[in-house]
């Protein structure tokens, strides 16, 4: 009996125990989860309290972003981010999106002191980018520059005559609608489109002869639709040195007054942990980057975008 008595008790105690793990773990659980909820719903200011250097990261397909101007707007109101690294490895975007991004990064360098970090890709609307920094490192096998605006659209009328389909219309005027992939493009209506990217081009060339101030000569050698060697850059005044990110926040020392070792922190847009179909293939190793670039490209020429947009594949450079 004094057997059954001590196995009893420790059948107790051993539940006492597992009880008391099992209110521990749920709780755990509970804690992690809410915390997980708080965060995508925006929450994780509190980063905010430690003085800090703030880290923007700027790649893949540019578009424009209300959560990206939300993002600019915390940083610049966040009392304790001292300084800005716009960290830039992009092929560029639509024009739209990357005048967007460069007027909301100038609006920030009114709060903050903000330098540009080419880690990889500064390429056209990414460049755009870029010159809305106060200074520019690049690492010197980055490729920056690929000044220059492209229109793309597909002419599917051989194809339509091919499978005899055609595709009657009726519009306003000639120009109405164009270009239209469904018949070859008229002179008028080419002429029209060639307007459009010359005045966009010339926008673009006067925003990087003001912001980094070129005669007519210097802008002539780099606003071909080339892209540059980061080493190549300096000399042709696209970049102000050539380094890593120490180099982009010893600049912020030393001429923004900025603290001396103040830790980089990165600030990403609320809810930004969202899972796509491209994340996951490209994840599972189904694709690459490029799915999701050549999606987004395609959802902007569906909307009659304009691309600022560096495309390595191509024949020519744009």
């Amino acid at each position: 009996m004094a057997i059954d008595a001590e196995l009893l008790l420790d059948r107790r105690s051993l539940r006492r125990k597992l009880s008391f793990w099992r209110v521990l773990g749920i709780g755990a659980l509970i804690v992690a989860a809410g915390a997980l909820g708080w965060r995508a719903a925006g929450g994780g200011r509190f980063v905010a309290v430690t003085p800090q250097i703030a880290r923007i990261s700027i790649d893949g397909f540019i578009s424009g972003s209300e959560k990206t101007r939300d993002l600019m707007k915390r940083v610049g109101e966040s009392r304790a981010v001292s300084g800005v690294i716009v960290s830039i490895n992009s092929p560029g975007g639509t024009t739209t999106g990357s005048e967007e991004l460069f007027r909301n990064l100038r609006a920030l360098a009114e709060k903050k002191p903000v330098v540009a970090f080419v880690d990889g890709t500064a390429a056209s609307g990414a460049y755009i980018t870029a010159l809305a920094a106060d200074h520019i490192v690049a690492r010197e096998t980055a490729l920056v520059g690929s000044i220059g605006v492209l229109f793309q659209y597909p002419d599917l009328s051989g194809l339509l005559d091919k499978v005899g389909v055609r595709v009657e219309e009726v519009k306003s005027s000639p120009l109405k609608a164009e270009p239209s992939g469904f018949h070859p493009t008229s002179p008028e209506a080419r002429a029209a489109l060639q307007a459009i990217v010359g005045d966009t081009f010339s926008w673009f060339k006067t925003l990087v002869a003001e912001r980094r101030r070129m005669t007519p000569e210097q802008l002539g050698a780099v606003a071909d639709g080339r892209v540059f060697s980061g080493r190549q850059s300096v000399a042709l005044k696209l970049v102000d040195e050539t380094g890593g990110e120490r180099q982009a926040v010893a600049w912020l020392e030393r001429e923004k007054n900025v603290a001396k070792d103040l830790p980089v922190r990165d600030w990403k847009p609320r809810n930004e942990g969202r899972f796509d179909l491209f994340s996951a293939a490209a994840l599972l190793g189904f694709g690459d980057a490029s799915l999701r670039v050549a999606s987004e490209e395609a959802a902007a020429l569906a909307r009659g975008g304009l691309l600022a947009l560096w495309r390595p594949g191509t024949a020519s450079p744009r």
